[in-house]
């Protein structure tokens, strides 16, 4: 079978979702590979690289989108520029489309996928368990925006993280809040630690607060009830208990430096975390970075793609974090690929067993239906 690995065309990305690496293991596993030509130069990969490891540089687009039987991707498919297509209408019929798609967003293309009966595997679905945990990209990607959230904030903030001694005198650290402990959370945590800064860290999932001490944070612990579902990701709280959380982050957040936001519900808009008077009892020139400002943002004040200041607070609102790292993030989300195609392989062929628990979970669209029931529910409302 015939693996396409195309160029991205999402705005502000800069990762691909294949390296020479994981182009050798692909060949190794059975398929033949083509690229893209250009489609890994912002990730610092070049056309002579990929061909060194056995794979074609394609640059008919149109021609390597109909002639590949998988097309692997980072970003749900788009309006393509320059061909004046859909990304969707470009995978022949009954073909496979792996890619992170976020279903909540990208309605209309899994229309056009089903009309089409192309088997569509969403990233962003792949399901929570042990077996699948090498093929996470939202962990691997999460685990890059966590980091470079905090070098982004320490860029903006006029004041240095750690403790220094000078014979001008002493600088106390900085404080960093983080609010929400998972991958990307954590990772802030340890950043910000590394750096130097005294770290407080928020979550509603009372079982991370051993994690967050074993970093060296202090766990700001407000106690909620019934705060984890089944898969490990935080509830949707009432709007009482948020209230009430709200309430006391305000106190933590009146003397921080830099506030960075991660919370996220799959499926759901993003928890308001920070109010605009919580932004207003901020110390003018401290630092908020919203890392979930995609799905609505945890900071009333952060606009989508956009550094403002409110209130004498600059409020980062970066779309794309991973991509600002796009060497590592694209080493990782390809290995994450890689990993996924490889289970998925049997005899050297791609293998849809829909009894099988990982396919179960990430196939999005296959024969002309969809799978995922919440999408199903969206596509019905639509």
């Amino acid at each position: 079978m015939h693996i396409f690995f195309p160029k991205e065309i999402a705005d502000l990305e800069q990762r691909v979702a294949v390296v020479p690496e994981t182009v050798k293991k692909l060949i190794a596993a059975g398929y033949t590979v083509s690229v893209e030509k250009g489609a890994g130069l912002k990730a610092a990969v070049s056309d002579a690289a990929y061909e060194k490891a056995g794979a074609t540089v394609a640059g008919d687009v149109a021609q390597a989108w109909q002639q590949a039987d998988i097309v692997a991707k980072i970003n749900g498919p788009v309006q393509h520029p320059e061909l004046k297509k859909h990304e969707a209408e470009m995978i022949k019929e009954g073909g496979i489309l792996i890619a992170s798609l976020v279903p909540a967003n990208e309605l209309d293309a899994i229309k056009i996928l089903m009309q089409r009966k192309v088997s569509c595997f969403s990233m962003s679905l792949i399901p929570r368990i042990t077996i699948a945990q090498k093929m996470d990209t939202l962990s691997s990607q999460a685990s890059i925006a966590g980091y470079k959230a905090v070098l982004m904030a320490a860029a903006q903030l006029g004041k240095y993280f750690p403790l220094l001694m000078t014979a001008a005198g002493t600088i106390t650290p900085s404080k960093v809040v983080i609010l929400g402990a998972g991958v990307a959370g954590l990772q802030a945590i340890a950043t910000a630690r590394r750096l130097g800064a005294n770290v407080e860290a928020f979550d509603i999932r009372a079982a991370v607060k051993e994690q967050v001490e074993s970093l060296g944070a202090k766990f700001i612990d407000i106690p909620v009830a019934d705060a984890e579902d089944a898969g490990g990701y935080a509830k949707e709280q009432s709007e009482s208990e948020q209230e009430r959380q709200r309430q006391e982050l305000a106190k933590r957040l009146s003397s921080a430096d830099v506030a960075i936001t991660t919370a996220l519900i799959p499926g759901r808009p993003a928890p308001l975390l920070i109010t605009e008077e919580m932004v207003k009892g901020m110390p003018l020139g401290s630092v908020i970075v919203d890392m979930a400002v995609s799905q609505g943002g945890n900071c009333a004040l952060s606009e989508p793609g956009q550094t403002v200041e409110r209130e004498g607070v600059t409020i980062i609102g970066e779309l794309n974090i991973p991509a600002t790292v796009a060497i590592h993030a694209s080493q990782l989300y390809a290995r994450n690929m890689l990993n996924l195609i490889t289970h998925l392989t049997v005899e050297k062929q791609f293998n849809i067993d829909l009894e099988e628990v990982v396919t179960d979970g990430a196939l999005l669209t296959h024969d002309g239906s969809c799978r995922h029931e919440h999408s199903r529910s969206l596509l019905e409302a639509s």
